[in-house]
């Protein structure tokens, strides 16, 4: 990913915070195997981002039917997280020869997918999902008939990457002088979601 250095995050907490703030991702990897080449492809799935390791553990599952777990399995894989993203107006700026731009949040992470295929494991993994998303779910969910959790479960192909790399880029205005980032955050605070979470992002790393 191109980073200026003033766009540059390395701080671990608040990029384990972006994760999990953010963790609908997108896994990018190939499709082929070391037998048979194949284009590039993507699966967008929520994850599971856990403080764990030197940088991060991620979870999560594919649907069995998208091969696409084949191909990445033992192999390494980028996750891609996408936070709030937001158009500057060259308004904002006190030099009337400016142009616009775009201010936003991404995370890649990469490290080797590690396949978690039997079913205790994969129960795990789901339990993981539900309380971070709907922990009152979980009760129904132990709640539903044996043979329908089972055949659910068969349906699904668990992972796990132990994150090994990270790069965080938060393009928040760093480049500008104070009043034009003053200007920025104004603007964005008053805004639309996106640039709401923008602005608190600018707040929370003092920009």
């Amino acid at each position: 990913m191109y980073t200026p250095g003033f766009n540059q995050i390395a701080d671990r907490a608040v990029l384990i915070e972006a994760m999990q703030a953010y963790s609908f991702a997108i896994l990018f990897g190939p499709q082929s195997t070391p037998e048979a080449a194949a284009p590039l492809a993507a699966t967008h799935l929520p994850l599971v981002v856990k403080d764990e390791g030197p940088h991060g553990l991620l979870e999560g599952h594919f649907a069995r039917a998208n091969r696409h777990w084949q191909a990445l399995a033992g192999r390494e894989t980028l996750a891609v997280f996408s936070g709030p993203h937001s158009y500057v107006s060259p308004a904002l700026y006190a030099d009337p020869l400016s142009v616009p731009t775009w201010n936003y949040i991404a995370v890649h992470a990469y490290g080797t997918l590690e396949l978690v295929e039997d079913e205790a494991g994969k129960e795990a993994l789901l339990a993981g999902l539900i309380r971070a998303h709907e922990p009152a779910f979980a009760e129904k969910w132990r709640a539903m008939p044996g043979d329908f959790r089972r055949s659910m479960l068969a349906g699904i192909v668990g992972f796990r990457i132990a994150i090994e790399r990270i790069e965080g880029k938060f393009k928040l205005s760093q480049n500008r002088d104070e009043a034009e980032r003053s200007n920025v955050y104004a603007t964005h605070a008053a805004g639309t979601d996106d640039q709401q979470a923008l602005a608190a992002w600018m707040k929370r790393l003092e920009m």
